[in-house]
């Protein structure tokens, strides 16, 4: 169901659609309540007779709502419509950082930058058990200030916390004890991207730079086109 301008959905007023992805549609919307103006995601119709679907998106609301930092997106309130069910965000003012890169090769100081804030979003999410599964150019936005916002947690997964050790490592269902490793793995291959040359290691286990006898030649991925 794609919605007009001028149309509402719930109390919010859509302006323009923002762009489509595999699980919805996400709008500019203007809050009359608060004057100001949000995103607005709604999932598709066929997905909202879908329990799985409908977990994951409910998951998303409530994993980046928990969060409060300043480079993870902002989730106002998760609601229902006739249009099914929907997601507010903070509107970001910017490119996505796949936008960034198809309008040319970063900087190297641009590069650097986005990888740090991306960085501090990730580890914050990391540090509450939260995992994004999802890290790729397309969820990073860069706004006009040059804040970077990590995006869609509708693939996240919660890990269940194992009794805290020196690391503040979490238990995972296979029973591996993960830490700060980790997360700095997690981050490694979407910001593999920011820079042109090879493309992120290809590594036969999540864990291997951090496991003993590790493959001293790891293979390069192919970039992506």
């Amino acid at each position: 169901m794609t919605l007009s301008r001028g149309s509402h959905l719930g109390p919010y007023e859509i302006l323009s659609p923002l762009g489509t992805g595999g699980m919805g549609e996400v709008y500019r919307a203007r809050d009359p309540r608060l004057e100001r103006q949000v995103a607005v995601k709604i999932l598709h119709p066929q997905f909202a007779k879908d329990p799985d679907r409908l977990r994951r998106f409910c998951l998303e609301a409530k994993a980046a709502s928990a969060l409060n930092h300043p480079n993870i997106i902002t989730v106002h309130e998760i609601g229902e419509s006739e249009a099914g069910p929907y997601l507010v965000t903070e509107f970001i003012d910017g490119q996505t950082v796949r936008a960034m890169l198809s309008e040319g090769a970063l900087s190297l100081e641009q590069a650097l930058d986005i990888a740090a804030q991306a960085s501090e979003g990730v580890a914050r999410a990391h540090e509450a058990g939260l995992v994004h599964r999802d890290l790729k150019p397309e969820n990073f936005m860069v706004t006009r200030d040059g804040f970077v916002k990590v995006l869609d947690f509708g693939v996240a997964k919660l890990l269940p916390r194992a009794e805290e050790g020196p690391a503040g490592a979490y238990q995972t269902a296979t029973a591996m004890i993960v830490g700060r490793a980790a997360s700095r793995l997690a981050r490694r291959p979407a910001l593999g991207h920011l820079l042109p040359g090879p493309g992120p290691l290809r590594l036969p286990h999540p864990l291997t730079p951090v496991l003993p006898h590790s493959d001293p030649h790891p293979q390069y991925a192919r970039p992506h086109p």
